[in-house]
């Protein structure tokens, strides 16, 4: 059984991870945050320690480190994207592994300190990216590579994931912090996309604001119009009032079903990394690089056949 620390234990996506350290077989001995409300813990590990002050997180982590017994294997943050770097190189420093969410750090050269960071501690530093466990995505995948085909395939990617007024208030709503839409809710799709298709070859940016992002990737084995969108007016007509997400792949005008097994996909995540098979800073850096791109990007009017189909609605 390994020890784990949790960084952000008052986030969104924080239970997934209490729920993969437990289903794991592994014990949730302490958790951080600047906010308490965390009752969720109760249900996975009511003895974990509690604080909300970094000092004496980091400070109770210290002593624990004094008895081989008690000493923590593992911090898993997910704590707010500008913060990441700040608290892997914690992690780290403590000893521990740190298994992350994404993005892992906004830039490539961040990528480059924290490969520092770990040859200086003997320590590793895994990212979740998720979707390279989906079935769906594993299947497309292998398809793929057994093709023996020399055109690219034609694939459309949409997320419309929508958020209400607290989302823009938040510190998902200011780009200093969530590195923009793009970044925030794309980068694990950009990350399979490379997953399935290869290395990146062209990254053209149509469209952004505070809303939303649109572009065209150019992988070894496909083309790609992309659409990511945090507004229920971006819904399409088929599901407006029935649901508030919407995701699509489609490839050669194929849907690639993967909305479903989500939740569990963390499980999955946690299971390859302890059995020493986790994604690290060298598979991260791919989609880091795809998303720093971006947001330097200047929007360009779309080459004819290269534009997503939700961005007709949009004066470009």
């Amino acid at each position: 059984m390994k020890y784990f620390a949790l960084i952000g234990a008052a986030g969104y996506i924080a239970p997934r991870h209490m729920k993969a350290i437990k289903e794991t077989g592994n014990h949730l001995a302490v958790a951080y945050d600047i906010n308490d409300s965390v009752g969720i813990i109760d249900s996975v590990s009511p003895d974990s320690e509690f604080f909300t002050e970094f000092e004496r997180f980091q400070e109770h982590a210290w002593q624990r480190r004094r008895d081989p017994y008690t000493a923590l294997d593992y911090v898993a943050v997910c704590s707010p994207n500008h913060l990441h770097h700040a608290h892997i190189t914690a992690g780290l420093r403590l000893g521990c592994d740190v298994i992350c969410e994404k993005p892992l750090v906004p830039t490539p050269a961040l990528l480059d300190e924290l490969e520092r960071v770990e040859q200086e501690t003997g320590k590793r530093v895994y990212n979740i990216l998720q979707l390279r466990h989906h079935p769906s995505i594993l299947e497309l995948r292998e398809r793929v590579a057994a093709e023996a085909r020399h055109d690219k395939h034609d694939v459309e990617l949409t997320y419309i994931t929508s958020r209400g007024k607290w989302y823009h208030e938040s510190w998902k709503g200011d780009p200093r912090k969530s590195f923009g839409v793009a970044t925030n809710i794309g980068v694990h799709f950009f990350d399979m996309l490379h997953f399935v298709f290869g290395d990146l070859e062209r990254n053209v940016l149509h469209y952004a604001d505070e809303h939303r992002a649109a572009g065209y990737l150019e992988y070894e084995k496909a083309r790609v119009r992309w659409f990511l969108s945090i507004d229920a007016n971006d819904l399409p007509s088929s599901v407006e009032g029935q649901q508030t997400t919407y995701r699509s792949i489609l490839c050669e005008g194929r849907e690639i079903e993967f909305s479903g097994g989500f939740t569990d996909l963390h499980t999955v995540s946690y299971r390859e990394i302890l059995a020493g098979r986790g994604y690290g800073i060298a598979q991260a850096r791919h989609c880091i690089e795809t998303v720093d791109a971006i947001r330097g990007a200047t929007p360009e009017r779309p080459v004819t056949g290269e534009a997503h189909p939700c961005l007709n609605r949009f004066a470009l």
